[in-house]
């Protein structure tokens, strides 16, 4: 049985603003996974400290990503409550067994100084025992948490959804019920749950597309009020919904990952805008949006797509780029499994578990390169991002591998993290945040800071 868990999700659109200097979700504004205007690290050494502005000791076990939002980072984690190390199995495998009786837990949310990695606070959400297992390969704690200048929301799946102000203070929380996440009618492979958030124009967004009845839901982040809930005939997904401005009238929509519906949907009231019934069986990667396309993809089953979908699509989608003229290009066995690609400076980056990394035309879907990132042994589940002509992707052991963006293959840099990393990034005013197995650790980007 195949392993499905996602390191953590995402959130926006795309076209970047000069010098960016916050990232306030999983694969930064917009879910685009790049920020430009600070110049960043080509080698460091986190073993040594070469490098590293600050690492910082983060309690528990979580492959949620850390988030930004001006001179603050804000990281959520599991702690169990027993003496114990967390069980972690990494590379690559297929079996699908939870992980038994680990007993009760504390779920926290951490706040720390950008610049120093000082501790400035951090709270309890919630305690007790989990109301679902979790993958020996996830965490309980896999949802990225979204923060804006008012709100910062993180979501703990069966154990709720909570929202703070950025003092720490809660403002209001969400039991949404148990959200069990596993293989599609094998209720005895409990996965975790794993969409991430999104915070957009007041609005909280959340897909919970599970074993019983999934759904997409919006709630008003100053109230917690439900504002609406669109039921979906989907199996599990892990994958973070992604919003996307459309239209002259720059009318937002949430675009969803999916197997039975991939899709968008009004944000301002949930209905279905367009629909696609193809994809892999258990979908993990978040949309991504360059320009007026939409790049959804999944990596498990009969199909590994990659679809390149506009942005202005309506109705029922086709695979068939002849007979739908929405759908620009496809390719059917060139998709991934985890990781989230990535869209930057014109070229699509998607990178197999096994580091077998393909390079695509944004345009006309065209594969540019197809080279391997590590030994073939090595699994690679966070997913990339990108800064200044360079994209960084780490391994589960480690090692962030620095390649030059472009349509050629070219490895600029290895550099160790000492420690194992399955969270995807954060990226800020030059410097790298990365969470491993037991810290977020800073990666220096000189005059970025």
């Amino acid at each position: 049985m195949s392993i499905a868990l996602a390191c953590a999700a995402c959130l926006f659109a795309q076209e970047p603003a000069a010098a960016d200097t916050s990232w306030p979700s999983f694969r930064g504004p917009r879910a685009r996974g790049f920020a430009e205007g600070f110049p960043t690290a080509l080698t460091w050494n986190a073993e040594t400290g070469a490098g590293v502005l600050w690492r910082t000791p983060i309690p528990g076990l979580a492959h949620s990503s850390p988030v930004v939002f001006g001179d603050r980072l804000y990281v959520t984690s599991a702690l169990r409550s027993v003496d114990e190390v967390a069980e972690l199995k990494l590379g690559l495998y297929g079996a699908g067994d939870p992980v038994e009786d680990e007993g009760h837990h504390i779920y926290r949310v951490y706040c720390l100084d950008r610049a120093t990695g000082a501790v400035l606070w951090s709270r309890t959400a919630w305690a007790g025992v989990p109301r679902v297992k979790r993958h020996p390969k996830a965490t309980h704690v896999n949802c990225t948490p979204a923060v804006d200048g008012e709100h910062l929301v993180a979501f703990f799946a069966s154990e709720g959804l909570y929202c703070f102000d950025l003092d720490g203070e809660l403002l209001w929380s969400k039991d949404l019920g148990v959200l069990d996440a596993g293989a599609p009618g094998m209720r005895q492979y409990q996965w975790g749950f794993a969409s991430s958030p999104v915070l957009h124009e007041g609005k909280v967004i959340v897909q919970c597309d599970v074993q019983d009845q999934s759904f997409l839901a919006a709630f008003d982040a100053a109230s917690g009020e439900e504002l609406w809930r669109t039921l979906r005939d989907e199996n599990s997904t892990w994958s973070t919904p992604t919003i996307v401005d459309v239209g002259a009238d720059g009318a937002p929509q949430v675009v969803c990952n999916g197997y039975k519906h991939i899709g968008a949907y009004t944000l301002a009231r949930g209905e279905e805008v367009w629909k696609l019934v193809h994809g892999g069986d258990v979908p993990v990667p978040t949309p991504i949006v360059s320009g007026d396309l939409a790049y959804i993809t999944s990596g498990h089953g009969r199909l590994s797509p990659i679809y390149a979908i506009r942005t202005t699509a309506r109705g029922e989608l086709t695979m068939d780029t002849e007979a739908c003229a929405d759908m620009v290009w496809v390719h059917e066995r060139l998709g991934t499994y985890m990781q989230t690609p990535l869209a930057y400076q014109g070229h699509l980056y998607a990178c197999k578990d096994n580091g077998s990394l393909g390079c695509f035309d944004l345009a006309t879907g065209e594969q540019m390169y197809r080279e391997r990132l590590g030994s073939g042994n090595t699994g690679f589940t966070s997913s990339p991002v990108a800064a200044n002509g360079r994209v960084y992707f780490a391994s589960e052991e480690g090692d962030v591998v620095v390649l030059k963006a472009g349509k050629q293959f070219e490895v600029l840099a290895t550099n160790p993290l000492g420690e194992t990393c399955m969270a995807s990034p954060a990226l800020s005013r030059g410097v790298l945040f990365y969470r491993t197995r037991g810290h977020v650790v800073a990666i220096d980007g000189a005059e970025g800071r």
